[in-house]
């Protein structure tokens, strides 16, 4: 099958799909890669001295090492105002993003839940993009299309308790509709897709994302609500 991950910034392909990516591509499918922006606007660019633009060349080079560790079947990273997708006209995000999927005919489609897991406004506005243009492309006929998955994260007490810079958003449990159980290789995977982000390491380090996923990567599935829950994104279609 063919699996497209939409996202707005490099490293969203690596805070926790990664392995799952790698994973889907070991078992034989064909795994997409879009991201709407270079991602040039990170306060991270302030302590390397280096304008927008050159940080979004610094940081597409980084996600060009990921492609090449995860061995993406394909990789296209635009380059959208970062940070600032809000600000755009959303029927011109919807068009970009519906061409794409016209050119890849994925059989599913990956990006934010509505809450974006880190609340980021580019990431709510990726979330109401895709599902639009998922929806309307189903009407119009597009029947490659079988399932919509939103990457999220489970809410496993009802008052969560979160401590350090990065606050993030979860998913209550009954809304998570497929975990995938990570192997250690998939792990490793994950660690040496993050370590081709020079410039983010402390960010990564800040967010514990190794920790934090540990070894299991959980989704949403639009429309669709499975008791237990799936064991990849493709069971079933």
């Amino acid at each position: 099958m063919r699996i497209l991950y939409i996202f707005p910034h490099p490293d969203d392909d690596s805070f926790g799909p990664a392995p799952v990516m790698w994973q889907q591509l070991q078992q034989g499918h064909q795994v997409y890669l879009l991201t709407l922006t270079r991602g040039g606007a990170t306060k991270v660019r302030i302590e390397l001295g280096l304008s927008v633009e050159a940080m979004g060349d610094v940081r597409y080079k980084e996600m060009l090492a990921v492609e090449r560790v995860l061995g993406l079947t394909g990789m296209t990273v635009l380059d959208m105002p970062d940070g600032k997708l809000a600000e755009m006209d959303p029927r011109e995000i919807e068009k970009v993003v519906e061409t794409h999927i016209r050119q890849i005919e994925p059989q599913v489609i990956v990006s934010y839940p509505v809450h974006g897991v880190s609340g980021f406004h580019d990431h709510l506005v990726m979330h109401a993009v895709v599902k639009r243009v998922y929806l309307e492309l189903k009407d119009s006929g597009a029947d490659y299309l079988k399932r919509l998955a939103f990457l999220t994260l489970p809410n496993k007490t009802e008052q969560p308790l979160q401590s350090g810079k990065f606050l993030l958003k979860h998913s209550a449990p009954a809304l998570i509709d497929c975990v995938v159980k990570l192997r250690p290789e998939d792990v490793e995977i994950m660690k040496k897709a993050l370590s081709c982000y020079d410039t983010y390491q402390s960010v990564i380090q800040q967010a514990n994302v190794v920790e934090s996923v540990g070894d299991t990567v959980y989704f949403e599935i639009y429309q669709e609500d499975h008791s237990p829950p799936l064991a990849n994104l493709t069971e079933g279609l």
